[in-house]
């Protein structure tokens, strides 16, 4: 059973499904879209543009549940979180291009300290602090339908 699945794919000029950029071009960082993870279907929003990855949940007083905010990057790199004015706990899955999670952090309100990456990753996830441990999601585990 996979993990995460996507709804809006394309395919790419080499015939490979990709997450389409020109849908997620059309939404804009306040528009929710279902997503399936694990057996659960949650509410993603879409972080790309550099505006929003850079925004992310500041801010938030509360999140649902089953929300929360998928970031996508052009390229695998290291990444690093904090959480600057951002006043909910939130834990964050750091993802290989391949859909392995490298390594899960649980990230406290309003501080500076430095959640990072073990290895250059191609997606972060973001939902309620807790969200993945009570469902057995752990590093190791692959992610599927997000390519």
């Amino acid at each position: 059973v996979p993990l995460l699945t996507l709804g809006a794919c394309a395919k790419d000029k080499t015939g490979a499904a990709r997450v389409a950029i020109t849908t997620a071009a059309a939404k804009t960082v306040a528009d929710f879209f279902p997503m399936q993870v694990g057996e659960r279907t949650v509410r993603m929003q879409l972080a790309v543009r550099p505006d929003e990855m850079q925004r992310g949940l500041m801010e938030r007083r509360d999140l649902a549940r089953d929300d929360g905010m998928i970031f996508i990057y052009e390229k695998p790199q290291q990444m690093s979180f904090w959480m600057r004015n951002t006043l909910i706990p939130l834990s964050i899955a750091f993802i290989l291009d391949d859909g392995t999670i490298t390594n899960i952090a649980d990230m406290a309100p309003m501080t500076e300290n430095s959640h990072c990456s073990t290895s250059a990753v191609r997606y972060t996830l973001e939902m309620e602090q807790g969200w993945f441990a009570k469902r057995g999601i752990t590093a190791g585990k692959k992610i599927t339908g997000i390519r």
